[in-house]
């Protein structure tokens, strides 16, 4: 492993073999930093050959076979286009994983200052449940729905346990994204549940959502993409001594109490964390009166919607459009009858 400072490349190798592996190197992280400059590690878009249906298709219907061709088409042009933009969000709060987490990345700034820019702020530490394409304001109050949908799933799996989540040991993914890993145990178990449960959950709502690639829960501290200029300067990987010292680490444990429906895209709070559009809190762990006020008017705002939407679809049909239609012409036809009477009042006075 090519340590930051010597530019990825062994000066001992000759000159063919080290330009073939930095090609290589290049080809590489170019695919992986247009995934990982997102909230999550990797982002893995299904392949089109996976949702062909490759099963015989009946010779004597020809209409057949063309709905099932045009079908096949729309759905490949619409997971070609699926690029996630929002995501669920386990926020991390533990005073201790976030102190722990400093530390580690302030170890790692000190043997190499250029990763500064690489590292993640303390403000949006969080493990990523799920991700999903929400493409104007309409789908955003869809994602909504289904999240308030989820929270009663989730307490059926819990129910009314606690979900402690114990952070310990240091990984990556493809020596681009540093993260502290989660312990294995049951607890990793019912994580899953709930990250399917919450990709069903939001599917059945007409949401592109998931990834092809099996959910691994992870809490990212630092990912290279973040800082593309470190590329230029020669750090293209991250070298695992800078963090050897914390392989094994234990950070803490982290409660599940929220889950947030985040933007990969719009502005941070001013707390560093993601623009939030909603939230859930989950157990019973003790909150303030803003959690509370927040709980209410997400649940007022969702009453609301669901009102405007009702009446949006009363006035689409045709038996209300038409009564709408005669009210209004009713209501003309009487004004004119007013105006007309006035004259003939106005005229009987002269």
């Amino acid at each position: 492993m090519e340590r930051p400072e010597a530019g990825g490349l062994n000066s001992n190798n000759c000159e063919n073999v080290a330009r073939k592996e930095e090609i290589s190197e290049e080809l590489e992280a170019s695919s992986v930093d247009s995934l990982v400059n997102m909230p999550l590690a990797t982002i893995d878009i299904r392949d089109d050959s996976e949702i062909i249906d490759a099963s015989p298709i009946n010779s004597k219907s020809k209409e057949n076979e063309q709905i099932k061709s045009e079908q096949v088409k729309k759905r490949k042009r619409k997971l070609k286009d699926y690029q996630p933009n929002y995501f669920l969000s386990i926020p991390i709060t533990s005073k201790e994983i976030i102190g722990g987490i400093k530390i580690l990345q302030k170890a790692i700034i000190q043997q190499d200052n250029r990763l500064s820019k690489a590292m993640s702020g303390d403000g949006s530490f969080h493990i990523t449940l799920l991700v999903m394409q929400l493409l104007n304001e309409d789908e955003i109050n869809i994602g909504i729905d289904a999240l308030w949908e989820l929270k009663p799933y989730i307490e059926d799996i819990l129910q009314g346990r606690c979900l402690t989540l114990p952070f310990q040991g240091i990984d990556t993914f493809r020596s681009q994204v540093g993260f502290v890993k989660l312990e294995e145990g049951d607890h990793i178990n019912l994580l899953l549940e709930i990250a399917e449960t919450a990709k069903k959950t939001f599917q059945e709502k007409g949401i592109l959502a998931g990834e092809n690639r099996s959910f691994k829960p992870h809490l990212t501290f630092m990912k290279l993409s973040k800082a593309p200029v470190l590329r230029r300067n020669g750090v293209k990987k991250i070298d695992p001594e800078l963090y050897e010292k914390f392989i094994n680490c234990r950070f803490g444990e982290e409660v599940l109490h929220r889950i947030d429906l985040c933007s990969m895209q719009k502005k941070k709070r001013s707390d560093g964390y993601y623009h939030c559009e909603s939230s859930i809190v989950i157990g019973k762990k003790p909150f303030g009166i803003q959690d509370l006020l927040n709980e209410v008017l997400h649940r007022e705002r969702m009453s609301l919607k669901s009102k405007v939407k009702q009446i949006k679809e009363l006035l689409l049909k045709p038996e209300i459009q038409a009564k709408i239609r005669r009210e209004l012409l009713e209501e003309r036809l009487i004004n004119e009858s007013n105006q007309a009477n006035n004259v003939d009042f106005i005229a009987a006075l002269i």
